[in-house]
């Protein structure tokens, strides 16, 4: 277990109290083997920028060698340095003492210079002192190395008390001969510093030598061994080592005086997430990661029997998906060389839904090849039926047939009867002109008509009842890649249905559903919103 745990430290140390917090690292008091105590700096390392700063502090650690150093470790997910108790007194409170030893205030002058060559002031390190013996019990980590100048100010805070104080010096025999070497001594001085004037009023011209592609700690050690000052920006290209010089400012050939600055360019490219590439060819690996401009690495060939995996398909992949990784970092791929013929089984799946019954045989090496719909008051999706019959031993690769439960068709409890035929148009009547007035004296006697019938109103044609129809369908294995759905189109129009699957999870599968329609239907899968093909539905 990890520092993030809060319990126990890589297994071995076990965490008594949080010291401190400080950015990425995190200062615990720990128990370790036999009750000692101890404190851990734990890094996490979320990036590479992260890494970097470790390997920068275990690089410092090293040369600097400090008395309170006791264990480095350096590894994927654990990277923490332990720190044991130093005896000594502070180093504040042996500066604030009158009538300081010269050995404590030439070591402590010593510890510093050694601080600054790894680009720490005296302030970033716990400094006790054992008689005349200034030793680091810890060193802070940094996120990035002081600057020079910045080193150079709190040195000269944390020094402060030395200025203008006596310092004891060893009494040696002929004491006195000792204004001699003085005099040569001071005369000396007076010669080097009308020296010491004359260049830096008049400072040497050197040619910039060229560091690109080269790893930023070594070019920087170049150009200060010639006599420059180094100053680290970041930038990213592509196909260069992390960490390495892409870039420099004045560039290489370049008349310099000594003591200018250089600016040189490390490449430090942003991280990007390793995608997940289990279960796809290596031609679909290697588009997935050109598209993260990733590339693939070592391929090695693994027997897929365990994980029952295909031949040519990954198995495993390495960094994990999910993981950070750097532009241009290779994959390590594993491939399956396929299953080898052995014996396995499938267990009971009656009561389970089709997912869980497919994830089963999935893990025992088989493949559900058939779905057969079955009219039944389960649960729709339910396996009702398996084959091959459970625990049975069968190849491994061998097909699987399930049958599903599908909601059960009742018919109406009568017929209906058949529907009226519309009677017959009635003809047109001839228009009778109207008969003249009688004459006076005529007879007027009420004449034989025969009324005219009314027409009779033709009743509507009933609307269809509804019906329950089924769509079924197998899938070709080679489905083009999309998203499918499928709608129902009848006479009151066009409707979705809770269909829609990647081509991934329906190429060779067999689909069914049982709906409601008004007159004449058909099904329409659709792919990417568009008509794919037309089924025409079936009885229930």
């Amino acid at each position: 277990m990890t520092a993030q745990g809060g319990k126990v430290i890589d297994g071995k140390y076990e965490v008594l109290r949080e010291l401190a917090v400080q950015g990425p690292v995190t200062l615990s008091e720990v128990r370790a083997a036999e009750g000692v105590t101890r404190q851990v700096a734990w890094f996490t390392v979320a990036s590479p920028a992260d890494r970097q700063a470790f390997h920068t502090y275990r690089a410092a650690l090293r040369a600097l060698a400090p008395a309170g150093l006791t264990d480095v470790v350096a590894r994927p997910g654990a990277y923490y340095a332990v720190w044991q108790p130093v005896a000594g007194q502070p180093l504040e409170a042996a500066l604030a003492q009158k009538g300081r030893a010269q050995e404590l205030v030439e070591g402590v002058q010593a510890l510093a210079t050694a601080l600054a060559a790894q680009g720490y002031a005296l302030d970033d390190a716990t400094v006790v002192v054992d008689g005349t013996e200034a030793r680091v019990a810890y060193l802070t980590p940094l996120a990035t190395p002081r600057t020079p100048e910045d080193i150079s100010a709190r040195n000269a805070r944390t020094l402060a008390p030395l200025k203008g104080v006596k310092v004891k010096r060893p009494r040696e025999p002929g004491g006195w001969l000792t204004f001699v070497p003085g005099l040569l001594l001071l005369g000396g001085a007076v010669y080097l510093g009308a020296q010491a004037v004359q260049i830096y009023l008049n400072p040497p011209v050197r040619e910039v030598l060229g560091v690109t592609g080269q790893e930023a700690r070594a070019a920087a050690k170049v150009l200060v061994g010639a006599g420059f000052r180094v100053n680290f920006v970041e930038g990213q290209a592509g196909g260069r080592a992390i960490g390495s010089i892409i870039r420099q400012e004045p560039p290489a050939g370049t008349n310099l005086p000594v003591g200018r600055l250089v600016t040189l360019t490390i490449n430090n490219p942003p991280a990007i997430e390793v995608p997940r590439l289990e279960e796809m060819n290596l031609a679909q690996a290697r588009d997935a990661l050109k598209d993260r401009a990733m590339a693939v690495g070592k391929v090695v060939k693994v027997d897929g029997t365990l994980t029952s995996t295909p031949e040519g398909r990954i198995v495993a992949q390495l960094p994990e998906a999910g993981s950070s990784a750097q532009q241009g970092q290779p994959v390590q791929l594993m491939v399956s060389t396929g299953i080898q013929g052995k014996d396995t089984f499938l267990p009971n799946v009656g009561g389970m839904t089709f997912e869980q019954a497919r994830e089963y045989a999935r893990a025992a090496g088989l493949v559900v090849t058939t779905v057969v719909p079955q009219p039944s008051d389960a649960r729709e999706g339910t396996v009702l039926e398996q084959s091959p019959a459970p625990f049975a031993r069968v190849k491994v690769g061998s097909p699987v047939k399930l049958t599903v439960a599908a909601p059960r068709y009742s018919a109406p409890s009568r017929p209906a009867g058949s529907l009226p035929l519309p009677p017959a148009p009635l003809p047109e009547e001839p228009v009778t002109p109207a008969e003249p007035e009688p004459a006076p004296g005529e007879d007027t006697a009420p004449q034989d008509v025969t009324p005219t019938p009314t027409p009779q109103e033709i009743p509507a044609e009933p609307a269809p009842a509804p019906r329950t129809v089924r769509f079924a369908y197998t899938f070709p294995s080679d489905l083009p890649e999309g998203t499918y759905t499928l709608v129902v189109r009848d006479d009151t129009g066009e409707r979705p249905l809770d269909f829609q699957y990647d081509a991934a999870g329906l190429a060779g599968q067999s689909a069914s559903a049982t709906v409601t329609v008004t007159g004449d239907a058909v099904f329409v899968v659709q792919r990417d919103g568009q008509d794919y093909l037309t089924v025409t539905p079936g009885s229930p």
